[in-house]
């Protein structure tokens, strides 16, 4: 056993429970006795083997799932295996666009003073251009108290009083955050029926300081909110926000989350957001894995899960046409079959709201592996691009650390954790050159890195390259 590679997953392991929302973490898995799935040993060939792709795409489904395990036998006892997964969603229908029941919610509080205010500003006055009178749009906008527009079609009327409050706003006070969105949910609810797409956009540059401003209450809010149907996407400007709590309001309300240094980028984002929306096929998304009776354990690896008895549920965000999501288990295996036997490991079933139909959906899939007590039969059927994707994920866990470690200030240990990414992304150099490219950068950047601020900048930059490889498509 690699003594080294076990310390890295365990740092990730640790790593990863902060992104849990709402409960406190889960007690470790087993640990674990083979780490041949993702490393290669220096005496034997690469893995070349490409197993097939289990597919299920229903005929008249948004989304199609596709998946398989990183080999095709799992060794009898103790062992350890990996599962991918990619939900995709079908191409956009040319000259569709679904009209969308919106909530823009701004941040006006005295942080927000000068070029932050003037940008959000100028780009929601370029998202109510844009919306058509099919579309709703109430405009809330909070500091220490919380300004309503109600709920409206953009008629040109509507459109030329938002247009006035918009110009109207002038930055004071506190940051109200919950107050906003609560008000934002007020405002979409008598319109969820109506509308087959319904989202809050919401914006701030600080922590909040009244209301809710426990980072797991308002990550429950924003969960409930996707439950009733209301997407939530969460966009941070500027350098104070706080990077977890807008990530995990999107994760928990199924939108878009945002790190945006430079204000002068909110007018693109509020375009993409209002483009996603209108181009939305699937909404409350989520990724249900049933689990065999030979999976003691399971980590769905960057983004959050909850787990009852045997069944794992991760929430995903809402998709438009050919966008799509990835994620990788990682299952710690007690296989007890005769030799040769096939073994199911895992169920894997999205439910969702599919739009084109505004009714419910789901397509399931199963993966299964055959028992061997022999070590060189399992190695010879790993799956090449498996072994790559949960590579990838391994290491990012470290990146992931790493960069929590430098917005603390700890240089030593970001290094470390970013010395333990490049040693797992080496075990693959060839596949992940890109990342280990992208890694360079950022420690070298990190090393540049004179004050607080372009620290704070490259920890979010090592942020978004985290969503990005755990295959997540839903920030910018």
């Amino acid at each position: 056993m690699n003594r080294t590679l076990l310390l890295v997953s365990a740092a990730g392991l640790l790593a990863l429970a902060a992104l849990v929302v709402g409960k406190p973490p889960p007690p470790p898995p087993p640990p674990v006795t083979d780490t041949s799935h993702t490393v290669a040993r220096t005496d034997e060939p690469p893995a070349t083997v490409t197993l097939p792709l289990v597919t299920s795409s229903p005929a008249d489904g948004a989304l199609t799932l596709s998946g398989k395990l990183s080999g095709a036998y799992v060794l009898t006892g103790p062992s350890e295996a990996f599962a991918w997964l990619e939900l995709k969603a079908r191409p956009p229908e040319a000259g569709h666009r679904v009209p969308v029941n919106l909530a823009l919610v701004l941040d006006r509080s005295g942080s927000m003073a000068g070029k932050k205010l003037a940008d959000a500003k100028r780009a929601a006055l370029e998202l109510v251009h844009r919306l058509t009178p099919e579309d709703r749009l109430a405009f809330i906008d909070y500091g220490t108290d919380v300004n309503v527009l109600p709920s409206r079609q953009v008629t040109e009327a509507v459109r030329a009083e938002l247009l006035l409050a918009i110009n109207n706003l002038r930055d004071e006070g506190s940051t109200h955050l919950s107050g906003g969105l609560t008000e934002a949910a007020r405002a979409l609810r008598p319109h969820l029926r109506e509308y087959r797409v319904s989202r809050a956009i919401l914006l701030s540059d600080g922590q909040p300081t009244m209301g809710m401003v426990l980072e797991a209450d308002l990550l429950r809010l924003a969960r409930s909110l996707r439950d009733e149907g209301i997407t939530v996407s969460a966009l941070g400007v500027g350098q104070d926000f706080q990077e977890s709590l807008m990530r995990g309001m999107a994760e928990q309300g199924g939108g878009f989350s945002g790190f945006i240094d430079d204000s002068a980028r909110l007018a693109e984002v509020f375009s993409r957001e209002l483009d996603q929306a209108a181009g939305t096929v699937a909404r409350r998304v989520e990724l249900e894995l049933v689990l065999s009776d030979a999976v003691q354990a399971v980590e769905v690896m960057g983004v959050p899960s909850t787990r009852e008895g045997n069944t794992v549920k991760v929430p995903l965000y809402d998709l438009a046409g050919d966008q799509s999501v990835r994620v990788v288990a990682k299952l710690t295996l007690k296989a007890n079959a005769p030799e040769g036997q096939e073994l199911p490991m895992l169920d894997a079933r999205v439910r969702y709201v599919d739009v084109s139909r505004d009714g419910p959906a789901e397509t399931a899939l199963r993966l299964t592996a055959r028992a061997t007590g022999d070590a060189a039969l399992m190695r010879a059927n790993l799956d090449k691009d498996v072994r790559v994707h949960a590579t990838r994920a391994l290491g990012t866990q470290q990146m992931l650390a790493a960069a929590e470690e430098m917005k603390r200030g700890n240089r030593v240990a970001a290094r470390g954790f970013l010395d333990n990414a490049r040693k797992l992304f080496g075990a693959s150099a060839s596949a992940l050159s890109g990342e280990l490219a992208e890694l360079d950068q950022t420690e070298a950047a990190y090393e540049r890195a004179s004050g607080e601020e372009e620290v704070r900048r490259e920890t979010r930059h090592l942020y978004r390259k985290t969503m990005k490889n755990f295959g997540q498509s839903n920030s910018y």
